[in-house]
């Protein structure tokens, strides 16, 4: 195999383990600051890469797909989005050089909290309050005050980690409680303002603290008028005491103010159970919210059993209702296929990174590609190929039938160069210092 090439299997076991380098080498790195005075017409910046390898089709034995062919193009960037696909021109001049690295679209994290974090400060590790969760949130109470006087900065931080990893958009909850009221959310519209230019984020009003265990009421509805995209919640029966007025506070409130909904859910038994039940029927009472509401974690899917396992991802499927799975949590394991095979938008994030709940949290959601593979042994080439979804957002280069999909002229031109060598000799060589292009800028 030549050293440009690369086996599915290879390249999702080399980003598990972090060896993929998503970045430009120094020689490119270079060549991308000599473009970056470039502009088009209209003031937006403008680019050629040549040698910019991309995923053309499927190779088929038997009926089985054994092999994902790949050939180097010329890719156009203007006005943050990808104007061209052509011919390569290895010899042209006035390209920057992506010496065959392979062009995927840029990951998507879809659940994480960038607003409260210990990440870009001195290491701590995981505190836990006693009384589980509520004890959690007598801890939250007593240390938020001072985090928030540096949240805007490691936020910054946090961000800088996740476009390390080829991330350039995510789904952040943000703290909406009595103790932070809106200082949480005003933190981090700072910090995203301060990074707008290389990263996207969509944001979910969280009630961390309860909806009604403290009374977040007024300050959630003073943030769904602002710019926040979902209303949060957080274990209805177990926090709130109340699964029917928790839900229905909930999705009014999202009517009310034209949002989405995304609930954290890790109760595992019947009220858990009864939680997905009763937002299914509410969403399916205002069809609005269909394909706009979520639940994350949703840790019962995987304690039921299979029949009812199947019968809910039905109804989640029928309902819009996505899944944001944090994949593995202890030895519970969700059934992701079976929401795939009912059709359930899922999805993926770090969730929590370096903060007082967690330790754990690379930072990566191509290694939770990985693990999902692993777990659910998704060892063939086809199945390996359809695994990076859950990395980027459900957008694939190709489509079921190998037919190339993504990238198209229009699309934005959010990308991820990765070097997808399988050598030995040639992933031990590759640098730490990870880049990617997106919004027609060169991010480093």
């Amino acid at each position: 195999m030549k050293k440009t090439e690369i086996s599915r299997k290879e390249f999702i076991r080399m980003s598990g383990l972090g060896l993929a380098g998503m970045a430009f080498a120094s020689g490119l790195l270079g060549s991308a600051e000599a473009f970056a005075g470039d502009t088009t017409s209209n003031g937006g910046k403008s680019y050629l890469l040549k040698n910019v390898r991309l995923e053309t089709g499927f190779v088929y034995e038997e009926g089985e797909v054994v092999h994902t062919k790949t050939e180097l193009f010329c890719v156009a960037i203007k006005d943050g989005k990808i104007n061209s696909i052509s011919a390569n021109k290895p010899n042209a001049t006035n390209a920057i050089d992506a010496k065959g690295w392979l062009m995927l679209p840029a990951f998507r994290d879809m659940h994480i909290h960038l607003d409260k974090t210990f990440y870009g400060a001195p290491w701590q590790a995981t505190r836990r309050g006693q009384g589980g969760v509520k004890g959690m949130i007598a801890l939250e109470q007593k240390i938020l005050p001072e985090m928030l006087k540096t949240s805007t900065y490691r936020a910054e931080k946090l961000i800088e980690l996740l476009q390390s990893k080829g991330t350039n958009f995510a789904r952040s909850h943000v703290n909406i409680e009595p103790t932070s009221k809106l200082q949480s959310l005003n933190n981090l519209f700072k910090a995203l303002e301060n990074k707008k230019n290389s990263f996207g984020a969509e944001l979910v009003a969280f009630p961390q603290h309860g909806v009604f265990y403290t009374d977040s009421v007024p300050y959630l509805k003073e943030a769904a008028k602002m710019d926040i995209d979902f209303i949060g919640g957080v274990d209805p029966y177990s926090i709130d005491g109340a699964i029917e007025k928790t839900i229905d506070f909930t999705v009014q409130l999202a009517l009310d103010n034209k949002k989405g909904i995304d609930i954290h859910l890790h109760e595992s038994g019947e009220s858990g159970l009864k939680t997905v039940e009763y937002l299914i029927k509410k969403v399916n009472e205002n069809p609005v919210l269909q394909h706009k509401t979520f639940l994350s974690h949703c840790f019962v899917l995987g304690r039921i059993d299979k029949v009812k396992q199947e019968q809910i991802a039905e109804q989640l499927g029928a309902a819009g209702i996505g899944i944001v799975s944090t994949i593995p949590f202890g030895g519970l394991i969700m059934p992701i296929p079976t929401l795939y095979k009912h059709n359930v938008n899922v999805m993926t994030g770090n969730d929590s990174i370096i903060d007082h709940w967690s330790t754990f949290g690379s930072g990566s959601v191509l290694e939770k590609a990985n693990t999902m593979a692993q777990l659910y042994g998704y060892s063939t080439e086809f199945l390996l190929s359809r695994s990076l979804k859950l990395a980027t957002g459900n957008v694939l280069p190709l489509d079921d039938k190998g037919v190339q999909q993504w990238p198209k002229a229009g699309d934005a031109a959010d990308v991820v160069l990765i070097d997808a060598s399988c050598s030995a000799e040639a992933v031990s060589r590759i640098s730490p210092v990870r880049s990617l292009i997106n919004k027609g800028q060169i991010v480093y």
